[in-house]
């Protein structure tokens, strides 16, 4: 072998690691370009992260909206947090609403009760005011009055009259045969003599 086929030889391989150092720089100064193109206006600073325990935090700075992400392996993936606001202010929404409907009920009733007391106020006095006159008693019984003798106080109570007595005697009785009749048409019922 001669000295120029050893050049030869040592000289392809040093070519072909040439042609492959090449090969990143062309694909970085043609395609790099693609991949460096700014974002549109409407995109800058949509985004801001935050660094946290699990990855990176996302904050979508048009809608407010929050995402945790994290590398899992095969590549990074983002996950939206549950937001707590939406259902505050879709609470708050229903309750506001609750309220306007309840002010104009309120509002109506006071409108009806306002009708009501003039309506009542066209009629005119039904009871004049406070009586002076003290009623009579409907009561026949006596009060019972409170003598002094020797210096003591005794108090004197009315007792019923006779007939007062006959008259509550009378209806115990009765009350005391109806009693013993129902026991005794009971008693038969239950024995079976059937005399009814």
């Amino acid at each position: 072998m001669t000295l120029a086929t050893l050049d030869a030889i040592s000289a392809r391989p040093a070519s072909r690691l040439l042609r492959l150092a090449a090969l990143p720089v062309m694909v970085a100064l043609c395609g790099g370009g693609a991949l460096a193109q700014s974002l549109p206006d409407s995109e800058n600073g949509r985004y801001t992260f935050t660094p946290s325990a699990e990855g990176v935090m996302r904050l979508d700075t048009r809608t407010g909206k929050v995402s945790t992400c994290s590398d899992k392996g095969n590549g990074w993936a983002c996950y939206v947090i549950a937001d707590e606001r939406a259902a505050f202010d879709a609470e708050i929404g229903r309750l506001q609403g609750d309220n306007d409907r309840l002010k104009k009920d309120a509002d109506a009733l006071k409108v009806e009760n306002d009708s009501l007391k003039a309506q009542l106020a066209q009629r005119g006095p039904t009871v004049s005011g406070k009586i002076e006159e003290s009623m009579p008693k409907s009561d026949k019984m006596a009060t019972p009055e409170v003598i002094t003798k020797d210096g003591q106080r005794k108090l004197e109570i009315p007792l019923p009259s006779d007939q007062d007595v006959d008259r509550v005697m009378g209806f115990i009785e009765r009350a005391w045969r109806r009693l013993i009749e129902i026991a005794n048409r009971i008693q038969r019922e239950t024995t079976g003599d059937g005399k009814t």
